[in-house]
Parts: structure tokens; sequence; C-alpha cells
């Protein structure tokens, strides 16, 4: 199978390099297509078929911060900053809008590539997941929807995120530090209070169902269903 990626780059040299080395370490199994400014890259994005977004900040008439925002209105495909700011700011910024990765220049391209491919296969793997079901919480994977008592509830790319793991892991304690690196990645280099204040979103958009998401103290989360409530109850 043959993965697409959209690098939007405003130095040419750079998107060279990078299409070159993709293309002979994968074999011609990774298609690297580039866009020099930010609307012709959104252009490509809403008429090709895109399994992962390299994207600069600073580009031509729209930034990299406002594509990333627009993207992220109707796509949940992995995106990953390729740039050179460096501020805490900047990236905490390209996080928040629901960038998976954030590389800073210059980089090396074995980590780049090695990145790009495990994005594009846990999106896959994201893909093939079954529905997931606990109380009155129904995710589908594969369509990136929440749904409580059959009303559609939107989250974040990261809280989206979150909550899957929670799910994936029902009446499992997960411990912060591997949500932390299951969502942010290894090296993500922030709090890890992040987690809290994340789960804290989450259970507002889950209204009274967010009470089924249990803090569990000096460790982690988990979440029950009603009945696991009542029966602790009893």
């Amino acid at each position: 199978m043959t993965y697409q990626i959209l690098m939007i780059e405003d130095d040419e040299q750079i998107c060279e390099v990078v299409k070159d080395y993709f293309t002979r370490e994968s074999e011609n199994e990774i298609v690297v297509r580039t866009a020099q400014n930010g609307q012709d890259g959104l252009d490509l994005f809403e008429t090709e078929r895109v399994d992962l977004v390299l994207l600069d900040i600073m580009l031509p008439g729209m930034d990299g911060f406002a594509i990333c925002r627009e993207m992220r209105r109707t796509s949940m495909v992995p995106i990953l900053f390729l740039t050179a700011r460096i501020s805490e700011r900047d990236i905490l910024l390209g996080y928040d809008l629901g960038c998976d990765d954030y590389i800073i220049k210059p980089f090396s391209l074995v980590t780049l590539y090695a990145k790009c491919k495990a994005l594009i296969r846990r999106s896959k793997d994201l893909s093939r997941t079954g529905e997931l079901v606990c109380g009155r919480i129904h995710m589908k994977p594969s369509e990136y929807r929440v749904l409580v008592d059959s009303q559609e509830i939107e989250l974040a790319p990261k809280e989206f995120a979150l909550l899957r793991m929670l799910l994936e892991n029902k009446n499992k304690t997960v411990a912060r530090e591997r949500l932390l690196i299951g969502v942010w990645g290894y090296d993500y280099e922030g709090s890890d209070r992040c987690v809290d204040n994340h789960i804290r979103k989450i259970r507002k958009h889950l209204g009274s169902a967010g009470k089924q998401i249990k803090t569990v103290i000096g460790n982690g989360y988990q979440i029950r269903g009603d009945d696991d409530e009542k029966e602790q109850k009893e």
C-alpha cells in the first residue's frame, strides 16, 4: 500500500531532501507531495488523499498554526510541525491546536522518517479499531465520534486520544505517565499536569457521564461503566 504525505514548506531544498529520502527509504511506498504556501497546501489537502501532514509554521500568507486549526475542523489526519520556532509557547500552541508531534529544525532525517511512519501506523490502527462502549459512553474511532446517551459530543484531538486510551482499558487504572507517552509521545517536555487538565475538560464535555472517569490518587485514571458504579455503592 502507498501512503501519501503532504509537506507544506516554503524551502524547496528541504522539500527535495525530505522527498528523496522518504522515497528511497520506503522503496516508493511513501509519496511526498509538496506545497510552498498555506493556501496551496490546503487546496491539496482538500482534494487529495493525505495520510500525514508535515507543516512549517512560518509560511507565506497563512501561517502553519492557522492551517493546522483549519485542518482540525474536518480531519484527524496526523499533523507534524517541522519548524525553526523553538519557544515553549509555540510548542504548546501547536499541541493545543491538535498537532501530533513537533520537530525543531535542524532535524535528523532518520528521526523524522521514524516519527512519520509511527504516526501513520498509529492512525491506521485507530481507523481499524472497533467501537468502544463503557456505560453511557460510546466511541466510534473509525468515524472519530463520541456519543453519550446517543447524543454526539465534540472533543479536541488530544481529548479524543485520551478517552480512547481509557476506553481501551476499561475498568483498569491507566497511569498518568502511560497516558502522557501514549498521547504526547516519549519526547514531550511539558508537565504531566497537562493530562489532568485534559481529563478535566473531557469530564466537562461528557456532562454527568464524566463521573465514569475515576481518579486513582497517586497513579492515574480509570473509566468504569454505570453498572460498575452501582455495584460499588451496594
